[in-house]
């Protein structure tokens, strides 16, 4: 398979994991359609806030796992024949997970913001972006619990974290091919930042919503609608 080929068809496993659309899918369970509440998100956020912690935990679970599953598959079937371009697609598949989630087309294109799916990623890209991830999300988070701070963080780091491992040479590929890999990462940096220009906004002004994970309360009793 010609490497444009595997690129697409990289890209279109992502997406189809993608569709997964967890929080529409809990929601539909529970007898609602997710984006008619809140702000309107398929995400793990506005889960949490419309029905409580618990439910937000089971779709970020969801939407962390079926990345995971995504770039397992591809690490699979593309390790062995592309090995010097499997950290290269697997940034491709997370980009049509992405696409899937934010713009599943049997939700009109209105999905969710892709966090969820990047943590995913990062857990099953390479094992030393974890702690960086993790730092970069939890200590803006539970310092100022702005869940959309933290969120835009994780892909800054990332995005430091990866020039410098790519120069470095521990990401075995050659330099077309990293060059290619920090133009993927931009896209789905700029991708999350354009999703979250709302809350950006927010947080310019001091406006924007807290998120609290010990008290937070349903706003929303499906069962008894």
């Amino acid at each position: 398979m010609g490497d444009i080929l595997v690129r697409i068809a990289c890209l279109a496993i992502g997406y189809l994991f993608g569709l997964f659309q967890t929080a529409y899918i809990y929601g539909r369970c529970k007898g609602i359609d997710i984006r008619k509440y809140g702000s309107g998100n398929a995400g793990t956020t506005n889960t949490m806030r419309v029905l409580g912690t618990k439910a937000g935990l089971i779709v970020f679970a969801g939407d962390v796992l079926k990345c995971i599953a995504a770039v397992l598959l591809v690490t699979a079937l593309f390790s062995g024949s592309h090995p010097e371009m499997i950290y290269l697609l697997k940034m491709y598949t997370t980009a049509g997970c992405v696409l899937g989630h934010d713009y599943p087309f049997y939700m009109n294109f209105k999905g969710g913001k892709g966090i969820a799916v990047t943590a995913g990623f990062i857990l099953s890209y390479q094992w030393t972006f974890i702690p960086v991830g993790v730092l970069m999300f939890f200590v803006p988070f539970l310092t100022t619990h702005y869940v959309s701070l933290g969120s835009l963080l994780v892909y800054v780091g990332f995005m430091i974290q990866l020039v410098i491992e790519g120069q470095l040479g521990m990401l075995g590929a050659p330099q077309p091919v990293l060059i290619e890999m920090y133009v993927i990462g931009a896209a789905l940096a700029a991708m999350a930042f354009y999703q979250h220009r709302a809350n950006i906004g927010r947080l310019l002004k001091g406006t924007e919503r807290k998120t609290y994970l010990r008290h937070n309360k349903a706003l929303l009793d499906p069962d008894k609608k």
